[in-house]
């Protein structure tokens, strides 16, 4: 299975002559002849200009045309960049997506490629006079290395850099926040987060531009190509992280191996799927302690559900459970006065999960979530968008009396029904522990 979903991902690393060579289902960036389709941008939080109005964004793109224009040009089909500057940003934002590009650099130069304008796949020069092997020039370009120190991705897994004078071929897939990198056809980078450099606490946007950042010496880029991933591929590159120790927990055909309110759900194209108008507790017959669970759901639109964590087999599960984890289309119009912590993701009235990342109604979501203690992470199709220990909360919206299994450590766990039909298929465990 792995294998045939890396065939899918691969694409030829050979030198692309012109934007008309694109690999299949790719768009050029560079049009080989100008910088139509960019504009320049600095370190600073895509959140920020994105959050201005059109007339005001277009302003900032105009104005930062001179600076571009100084120190970027286009020489026999090459974008050239001279070590300072803006960096050259996409037009276009993007969500998920897979980039490849080739570049040649400099001796004592240094650059990157922003994701989504947030830092960065690290270019260096890797040699020892370069001054900077105290900081990870060392171990090769490719990594993303403005992770925090330890965390996977900020260092390469192999050195994949080719001498000075040649090219170099980069290859990005980038699901949710997640980012694998290909330097000469060596992965360097295997789904690793990308944090983000601007506040740690958020995760990086959902869309943003691509970015080539340079400082220091001359860069070169050419034959730079994007394609747009849509969710089903999203998911079969979610799900093609490793995945030892899993089990599956649902058959696809029946109720095996569930309890409950197995009269409230329904079987449909090997998918749970909440009966319209009924719903109720549907939960494991084994109990677990710490776990990590991955599944895939669909929303109608406006649709409630959610998931029992160390469910007790009674009662409700927000309260008498450790916690209810939101299933929920917040998006709806009905919703637009919802308290935060009643978001989709979010620990029940409890802790609240970063908005914005649920893809639209009728479409396929992809979600691990991790439950070790007291501590619960939830990851929205390849986004962190909650890791919070529930022992720490202090603030409850319906009061803290209520939640009378919030320091349960063992139980069931399930899907507690709202009466819309959210469906639930791939339903996957593992013990964390045994």
């Amino acid at each position: 299975m792995l294998a045939s979903m890396m065939q899918i991902l691969v694409v030829a690393t050979s030198t692309l002559a012109n934007p008309e060579s694109a690999p299949p289902g790719f768009t050029p960036l560079f049009n080989s002849q100008d910088l139509t389709g960019w504009w320049g941008a600095g370190t600073e939080d895509p959140r920020t200009w994105m959050a201005l109005s059109p007339e005001n964004l277009e302003a900032k793109k105009s104005a930062s045309l001179k600076d571009i224009h100084a120190h970027w040009s286009v020489e026999l089909g090459e974008l050239v960049n001279d070590g300072e500057g803006l960096f050259l940003t996409t037009d276009d934002n993007y969500g998920d997506f897979e980039l490849v590009l080739e570049y040649q650099t400099v001796p004592m130069a240094d650059s990157g490629i922003y994701l989504r304008g947030c830092p960065q796949i690290q270019i260096w020069d890797t040699r020892e006079e370069s001054g900077k092997w105290n900081i990870g020039a060392d171990k090769g370009s490719g990594g993303l290395w403005n992770n925090s120190p330890g965390l996977p991705g900020k260092d390469p897994l192999v050195l994949a850099d080719r001498p000075f004078g040649e090219w170099n071929h980069a290859r990005v897939l980038m699901a949710g926040e997640r980012a694998s990198v290909w330097l000469n056809g060596m992965m360097v980078v295997h789904h690793a987060r990308l944090e983000n450099y601007f506040d740690r606490t958020r995760p990086v946007p959902r869309e943003g531009p691509i970015q080539l950042q340079t400082h220091g010496g001359e860069i070169r880029w050419r034959d730079i190509f994007i394609r747009q991933i849509e969710p089903a591929e999203a998911n079969r590159i979610l799900w093609s992280r490793v995945a030892d120790g899993f089990e599956t927990i649902f058959n696809g055909r029946d109720f095996e191996g569930w309890q409950g309110a197995t009269d409230g759900y329904e079987i449909v194209d090997h998918a749970l799927r909440c009966k319209a108008g009924s719903g109720g507790n549907l939960f494991t017959s084994d109990e677990y302690g710490d776990f990590t669970v991955r599944f895939e759901f669909k929303l109608p639109p406006g649709g409630n559900n959610g998931l029992a964590i160390r469910y007790p087999g009674e009662g409700d599960p927000a309260y008498a459970g450790m916690c209810e984890l939101q299933v929920l289309d917040n998006e709806h119009p009905k919703y637009a006065n919802l308290d935060p912590r009643q978001y989709h993701g979010s620990v029940y009235a409890q802790a609240p999960a970063h908005r914005g990342y649920l893809r639209e109604p009728g479409e396929w979501n992809f979600q691990e979530v991790t439950v070790k203690g007291s501590r619960i992470t939830v990851e929205l199709n390849g986004t962190r968008i909650l890791d919070r220990d529930i022992a720490e909360i202090d603030e409850f919206l319906h009061g803290e009396s209520r939640h009378t299994g919030r320091d349960r450590t063992r139980g069931f766990f399930g899907f507690a029904g709202h009466g819309d039909p959210v469906e639930f298929r791939s339903i996957r465990i593992k013990r964390l522990d045994e």
